[in-house]
């Protein structure tokens, strides 16, 4: 039970990433890409950066 809660967080962490980074552009980011599509979700807390990475996984 344990292995598959882990391949289902490991796969939910994956697919954001690729969907952040393929959304980049659609963000008030400039920079930073690699680092932010990374980190996401620790970063998810704040706001800003929330609205952005809502705004990156649509389209």
């Amino acid at each position: 039970m344990v292995k598959l809660f882990l391949f289902v967080a490991l796969a939910v962490y994956v697919v954001g990433v690729y969907r952040f980074w393929k959304g980049f552009r659609r963000t008030n980011f400039s920079q930073g890409k690699i680092y932010l599509a990374l980190l996401w979700p620790a970063l998810v807390f704040n706001r800003s950066y929330r609205q952005n990475f809502t705004r990156a996984l649509k389209g």
